[in-house]
């Protein structure tokens, strides 16, 4: 059970901690821009997420659909990376052949919205399972 838990943790925290690459840090808010508001339907996402694990398809297919983000740069439709100083976290709910049917931020707001409206006809790689859930960090 503890090998279990800490595989769950150890796949969340490889996910969150990587964001994508060719995204500016900055925003038009700076130091006083208030933090966004929390949406309260992310914590469940994120719980199905980490219900896919252990897994080594999914953990496989974690780098596999990162690495064709990265290469085809979704995050940079829309330039939402300029909206905000703060990240956004966005979970994608993909079908079988890795059409994003749904999307869930960790915030609300314009850059969240914009994310979500990015990636909202966002086409990955087949997953190993249906539905599958893949979060991104996004700066």
């Amino acid at each position: 059970m503890k090998t279990n838990n800490l595989m769950k943790i150890a796949a969340a925290s490889a996910v969150m901690m990587i964001a994508t690459g060719c995204s500016t840090m900055g925003g038009p808010g700076g130091k006083d821009e208030p933090a966004p508001p929390a949406n309260p339907n992310f914590a469940g996402e994120m719980n199905k997420f980490n219900a896919q694990f252990p897994n080594d398809k999914a953990t496989k297919y974690e780098e596999v659909s990162l690495n064709y983000n990265n290469a085809r740069k979704l995050d940079e439709r829309g330039n939402c990376h300029d909206l905000s100083k703060y990240p956004v976290v966005i979970v994608l709910t993909l079908d079988a052949a890795g059409k994003v049917t749904r999307s869930t931020t960790d915030v609300e707001g314009k850059k969240a919205e914009c994310f979500r409206q990015a990636y909202a006809d966002a086409q990955l790689p087949p997953p190993p399972f249906a539905p599958y859930l893949k979060p991104i960090r996004l700066r």
